[in-house]
Formats: C-alpha cells, sequence, structure tokens
C-alpha cells in the first residue's frame, strides 16, 4: 500500500475548530517568518520554500492563500508554474525554478514546481522515460544541495478522492467567477488518475529524503486540509530553525 491509499479522508474540522486553530498556527507563523528574516533579533535564518503538488482541485491555492493570509506581502513571494516556454525548454527542466529559489531569510511558495518533470511531464509524455527515470535522482540531489545551503524545504501533496474532485469541478463550472480554473483538460486528465495515481506514489518513494520530506494531506474537506498545512510548516520550520543551531523562540502568550 501506498502514502494515498494510507489517507483517511473523512478527517473532519468544525467550524469552531477550525477558526481557532487557524488563527493560532497563523500567529505563530507570522512570529516564525519574522524571526527568519531577522525582523526578530536581528539575524537571517534559513530560507523557506514550501512546494505545493496534489491533484487538480484539491484546494492548493486556498492553502497556500491560509499560509501567507497573516504575513506581511514584502515577507513572501507565491510562484505559480505551468508549461515550460519554449526558451525553459532549451534548458534543463530544473532551470526555470533556480533563480525563484529563496536566499537566507527569504520565503517563497512554489504552486506546481519542478515535480512536474515525474508528474505531468511523464504521464502526458512530455518528457522520454529516461528523462523522467533520470529526474527523480537529480531533484533530490538539487534539493539537498539547496538544504545544505541555508534552506528549509517543506513539500506538499493535497489529495482527494475522485468523487470529491468531480463535485468541486462542477461547482467550478458553475461559478462564472471560478470557470477560469477549468479546462477541458482537467475533465481528460480524469481518465488517467490511476496513471497519476502511479506516478505520485513512485515520486513519494523517491524523492522523499530528510532535508525535503513529502507530507501527504487529506484534503477532502477543505478546513482540515487549510490547518493541517500550517501546522506541518511551523513543526518543520522549528526542527529546521534548531538544526540550524537557531533559538525558537516561544510561543507568544494570547
Amino acid at each position: 500500500m501506498g502514502r494515498i491509499d494510507d489517507l483517511d479522508l473523512s478527517l473532519r474540522l468544525s467550524r469552531d475548530d477550525y477558526d481557532q486553530r487557524l488563527a493560532a498556527a497563523q500567529e505563530r507563523l507570522v512570529q516564525l517568518r519574522l524571526t527568519l528574516g531577522g525582523q526578530l533579533g536581528g539575524e537571517l535564518g534559513p530560507g523557506l520554500l514550501l512546494i505545493f503538488e496534489g491533484k487538480d482541485a484539491s484546494g492548493k491555492g486556498g492553502a497556500i492563500k491560509r499560509v501567507v493570509e497573516r504575513l506581511d506581502p514584502r515577507h513572501y513571494r507565491v510562484d505559480s508554474f505551468a508549461a515550460p516556454t519554449p526558451d525553459e525548454k532549451r534548458h534543463n527542466f530544473l532551470w526555470r525554478f533556480a533563480h525563484r529559489v529563496p536566499g537566507q531569510g527569504g520565503m517563497v511558495v512554489f504552486d506546481r514546481s519542478w515535480y512536474g518533470r515525474v508528474l505531468v511531464e511523464r504521464v502526458e509524455g512530455f518528457a522520454t522515460e529516461r528523462q523522467w527515470r533520470r529526474a527523480y535522482d537529480e531533484i533530490v540531489r538539487h534539493e539537498e544541495m539547496l538544504a545544505r545551503e541555508e534552506l528549509l524545504i517543506v513539500k506538499f501533496w493535497l489529495h482527494i478522492s475522485d468523487d470529491e474532485q468531480a463535485q468541486r469541478f462542477e461547482d467550478r463550472e458553475g461559478d462564472p467567477l471560478k470557470r477560469w480554473k477549468l479546462t477541458d483538460e482537467d475533465w481528460r486528465n480524469r481518465e488517467k488518475a490511476d496513471q497519476y495515481r502511479e506516478a505520485a506514489e513512485e515520486m513519494f518513494a523517491l524523492t522523499d529524503h530528510g532535508l525535503a520530506p513529502w507530507v501527504v494531506v487529506p484534503a477532502e474537506q477543505k478546513r482540515w486540509a487549510r490547518v493541517a498545512v500550517i501546522e506541518h510548516v511551523i513543526g518543520h520550520v522549528e526542527d529546521g530553525m534548531r538544526r540550524w543551531g537557531m533559538e525558537v523562540p516561544d510561543p507568544l502568550e494570547g
């Protein structure tokens, strides 16, 4: 059994629990972000890179929004990646991401990432089998190099059932302000759900490592997923600060 099979998609939070845990987690994240950025204490900490992958309509955008909601917009950047441009295709697949990675004290969120090589490019045939099989080791070595240069990397996979995905697609189709998110390609990709699942499981197995672990989040309920993501970020940041010899500040008293 893989990680997806082990997920409990029934996990839920009540509105009251969600509001309380979200507010507490966002406040703690602001404190840690200011500490890493040198605004509290004056010493720059490691950079922070959050990578979001997952099934279409799994709630990546909503989770990212809650992560950065309380942060000063000068203290983070969100980069979203689509298909590579013709110029980007002339380079190694990692090239277009390299200059987007934050330096010490910075924070960047990747909405999709270099893992497209072993997901959509693999399943849709945009990369040869030799290319995407080679990419696992290339990605791990790249991440290890970045992590040793004082970068904290947290990788999220948000997962929902096929039935929930279909419902969210239909909801988008019926909302004129969200219809732009849905394309014919999204519907076609559902026919390849098993191939994407197989690719994801192999990706977890071959690219999970101590310096950049995968966090697979059950996202059937958006409230649960959003809180789980922020709480995982907090835990990884605190662990990373200790690894780099930084003092982890005590939570603020509310």
